[in-house]
């Protein structure tokens, strides 16, 4: 493998799973929560700023992104979850530049220009059974309620930045359904689709 692998998710549809077993697979290094801090300490800002803000819109109500906005201002000031995403962009693009990987998330497909792009989803039964598996003391109401609305922050989050539609089969190479084959199964269609046997 001689490139990027990026890997979108539905909350609970085993997206990270699968980027993992790739990176295995491949021998390649694997990031997800990693390029928090990662990426906090190449930009030298605050690791704990990037946790807050990973995958969250700007916020006119929050008062570190208003403390950081000032569109009347002469000194360049953007809202501080703008600033975390111009960050982990350029500490995406410069793994990138190092090599192959796996990233999971971060609108890693829409920030590199040379990558292979995954989509993993399934039906919301059966990504409530998998996060009931990992989670066993969780109601499945609430778990459905959990699933719901981590997919539309990720939603929103990647069309605000990207400008693109978020599960969009034309905005991926390759989109696997992981409720009818399981990770397993996701495993194999992406080998297969990347020319391993």
């Amino acid at each position: 493998m001689d490139k990027v692998i990026t890997v979108s998710r539905e909350f609970g549809s085993g997206g990270r799973e699968l980027g993992v077993r790739l990176a295995e697979h491949f021998g390649i290094p694997f990031y997800d929560k990693e390029l928090i801090s990662m990426a906090a300490d190449h930009a030298d800002m605050a690791e704990t700023a990037f946790q807050h803000y990973d995958e969250k819109l700007p916020d006119m109500h929050d008062p570190l992104d208003r403390h950081y906005y000032n569109p009347f201002s002469a000194v360049y000031k953007v809202p501080m979850s703008d600033q975390i995403f111009v960050a982990q962009s350029s500490f995406i693009r410069r793994l990138a530049e190092q090599g192959p990987c796996v990233i999971v998330g971060r609108c890693a497909d829409r920030v590199l220009t040379d990558s292979v792009n995954l989509f993993i989803y399934a039906k919301m039964k059966d990504r409530v059974k998998r996060m009931i598996s990992l989670e066993p003391e969780a109601d499945p109401q609430e778990m459905e309620k959990r699933i719901r609305e981590v997919d539309r922050k990720r939603k929103d989050y990647y069309q605000y930045y990207t400008g693109a539609q978020w599960g969009r089969a034309q905005n991926y190479h390759l989109c696997v359904e992981s409720g009818l084959v399981g990770v397993d199964g996701c495993l194999r269609a992406a080998l297969a689709y990347l020319g391993e046997n």
